[in-house]
């Protein structure tokens, strides 16, 4: 292909800069449009690997970023003010770069080609697989992309807009197909309960709030573990059970992540994706 039959592009990378101080970044997506036609294409890409991201800060909010993700997205669709809506929508920490121009060969081979390039070209060390609510979330999230129906949902739902005023629970995410809001939260017992007890204390003051700011009944779902992730030692099996016992007292509906597949369909049914 010669020079001038390929596409015009302009690409940025999105940065995550946990402490502006020191400098340091880590590259975690590329945003590419073309720069001709009457309406050119454009496209936000994030890392599905926060590994890096970990490495250099152990506490980073990985759903804060995913959901800024499916925010720019948004955003941007149709509009002329990329660049702007870009500074608007991203927080202190996330930063993106000057555009630079590119030719592509085509549209989705560029894209690919500067994630690998830019993004997931130095992958650190995995000392072990995920676990716990982080493994949890993003198997939550990859069933309801499969589905297509990801980016209609709605992000860490702030519980406070229904409780009270300093409420820090956020609800990782949730859609209203009728007269019911559904609530998704990932909850792991691998470890301790502690998640379990805080939402299930929550889930009795979310319910009447949804009931009276939204008109709506509230069906609130926690996404756990398979117990036999706990092995064979009683004692883990037996804050397991609590854990479940606790949620299911509150009315909150705990499914395991083998249930995700089922739950995301009937997402883009009720969604009519």
């Amino acid at each position: 292909m010669s020079v001038a039959e390929r596409q015009q592009c302009v690409f940025s990378l999105v940065r995550y800069v946990p402490d502006p101080v020191k400098n340091e970044f880590v590259n975690i997506g590329v945003m590419l449009r073309e720069t001709a036609g009457t309406n050119p294409r454009v496209e936000l890409r994030f890392t599905r690997d926060w590994s890096r991201v970990r490495c250099i800060d152990p506490q980073a909010d990985v759903a804060m970023l995913e959901a800024l993700e499916s925010e720019i997205r948004e955003r941007m669709a149709g509009s002329p003010e990329l660049l702007r809506l870009l500074d608007e929508s991203l927080s202190n920490v996330v930063q993106w770069t000057e555009p630079k121009a590119c030719l592509a060969e085509t549209f989705q081979t560029q894209l690919d080609q500067l994630m690998r390039m830019y993004i997931e070209a130095v992958k650190a060390p995995r000392e072990k697989r995920e676990s716990g609510r982080v493994s949890i979330h993003g198997q939550m999230r990859r069933s309801f992309e499969r589905e297509g129906v990801w980016g209609l949902l709605q992000k860490r739902i702030a519980a406070a807009r229904y409780t009270q005023a300093g409420d820090p629970l956020r609800i990782d995410c949730g859609y209203r197909p009728n007269g019911v809001i559904r609530m998704f939260q990932a909850v792991s017992l691998e470890k301790d309960v502690e998640g379990a007890k805080g939402l299930a204390y929550s889930a009795p003051f979310l319910a009447q709030g949804v009931q009276r700011m939204e008109d709506a009944t509230l069906q609130l779902t926690a996404i756990v573990e398979p117990i036999r992730e706990m092995g064979e030692e009683q004692e883990r099996i037996d804050q397991y059970r609590f854990g479940v016992e606790t949620m299911e007292r509150q009315q909150i509906r705990v499914l395991t992540v083998a249930d995700l597949e089922r739950v995301a369909a009937t997402a883009r049914l009720e969604l009519r994706v």
